[in-house]
């Protein structure tokens, strides 16, 4: 014993080169448990530690610093994945021996995520790599790209419920994440319109300078108040949301045909302005001043509704469409490199989308739903003059319909 500690003590004091000397606990070579037959407690490692320097160079193996560092923070459930198993036993004899606070560990299966990595190494390579930006990007499957996407407490417990605990390990489709988060922010998030890709529609008969409309913060909450949105007879609707020759059961705007605006009027297409490479320039349209909403007496009956915002009244703001980080579901288990499984699309960028004025107060903890777009919360690169809005999730699963 004397022996051993004096040795112990020389390597603590640096007297030994790396690997030349190792503690190892006296259990039993016989044990049909491998990590049993004397496992190694400490190594000499001589390298530059970030808080102590070059003052230690021996350190703990793993197993000997876990029942510790969890005694210590007095934790009851260690939860660990299933390769830890084995090790539990070397756990309980080291707490049992050092008398140190009982800690008891659990196994549970590893919840892979699809279309995703959840290794440390290989995240570490994305980032490195730079194929995100950060640990914070708002495609990594962590707490804070997570918060920075726009997901919330409340959705991602919802998920974890939905997923349950199990001694399996299982592949879970990041759709059913999204889902959950559908399902939160269609309660709190306040609706606002923004358009991606405008085209200009001029009212023709509207003789008015201007009004202000009512607008709805948020249908499932009977508590979300309203908020105002000017209304004037220049606007910018999507270039998606007009067609010349449209199919048949196209209720969107079309020449001849009515579509209502959200929290306006009736408009209808009278008049398609081209410039000199036939690219649609502008939509003349009348409006029908007896259809408000809220207020309409017209009688006029259309299926679609169209958002838009105010070419008089608006501000410009930067939209990133974030998707999934890789096309296939495991790409950690694919043929060759997994970066080489990278969605190219997993981010699209909308450099100038015009959206209502009222963003401009957007706060960093605030959910939204852009009308007809998807769900949306404030990047933290934002500033005053360059607002920036991350999509969190779509309002349907597109991958669905993708991959049917």
């Amino acid at each position: 014993m004397e022996e051993n500690l004096q040795l112990f003590a020389d390597m603590k004091a640096g007297k030994y080169r790396d690997g030349e000397k190792v503690l190892r606990a006296k259990i039993d070579m016989e044990s049909p448990n491998m990590l049993m037959r004397d496992p190694l407690l400490y190594r000499i490692k001589k390298a530059h530690h970030h808080r102590t320097g070059d003052a230690w160079c021996i350190y703990p193996m793993y197993d000997f610093a876990h029942g510790q560092s969890d005694s210590i923070e007095n934790i009851t459930h260690s939860i660990c994945t299933m390769e830890f198993v084995p090790h539990r036993e070397v756990y309980n004899w080291l707490i049992d021996k050092l008398e140190i606070f009982p800690s008891k560990q659990y196994e549970f299966a590893r919840r892979n995520l699809s279309h995703t990595v959840t290794s440390k190494r290989k995240l570490l390579q994305l980032v490195n790599e730079k194929y995100v930006t950060g640990w914070d990007d708002p495609r990594m499957p962590t707490i804070a790209g997570y918060r920075r996407r726009g997901y919330t407490p409340e959705s991602i417990r919802d998920f974890c419920d939905r997923i349950g605990v199990g001694k399996r390990d299982n592949m879970v489709d990041v759709g059913l994440l999204e889902f959950c988060a559908r399902e939160h922010l269609n309660k709190i998030a306040a609706r606002r319109m923004v358009v991606f890709d405008p085209v200009k529609v001029v009212i023709t008969n509207y003789d008015k300078e201007g009004e202000t409309l009512i607008a709805e913060n948020n249908p499932e909450d009977s508590n979300s108040g309203k908020h105002e949105i000017s209304f004037s007879n220049e606007l910018f609707i999507e270039k998606d949301d007009f067609m010349e020759n449209p199919p048949k059961k196209y209720f969107r705007l079309a020449p001849g045909q009515k579509v209502r605006l959200k929290n306006a009027y009736i408009i209808q297409c009278d008049e398609v302005i081209k410039d000199e490479a036939g690219n649609v320039t502008q939509l003349n349209c009348t409006y029908f001043p007896e259809s408000k909403s809220g207020a309409d007496t017209s009688g006029i009956n259309v299926k679609g509704t169209l958002h838009w915002v105010n070419a008089n009244d608006h501000i410009s703001i930067q939209i990133n469409e974030y998707d999934r980080l890789f096309t296939v579901e495991d790409p950690a288990n694919e043929e060759g490199n997994f970066q080489s499984y990278i969605n190219a699309d997993s981010l699209t960028i909308v450099p100038a989308a015009l959206a209502e004025p009222s963003l401009a107060q957007a706060s960093l903890d605030e959910r939204f739903q852009f009308l007809r777009k998807g769900y949306f919360v404030l990047d933290k690169e934002s500033s005053k003059d360059r607002l920036i809005f991350n999509r969190t999730a779509t309002l349907k699963d597109g991958w669905v319909k993708a991959g049917k």
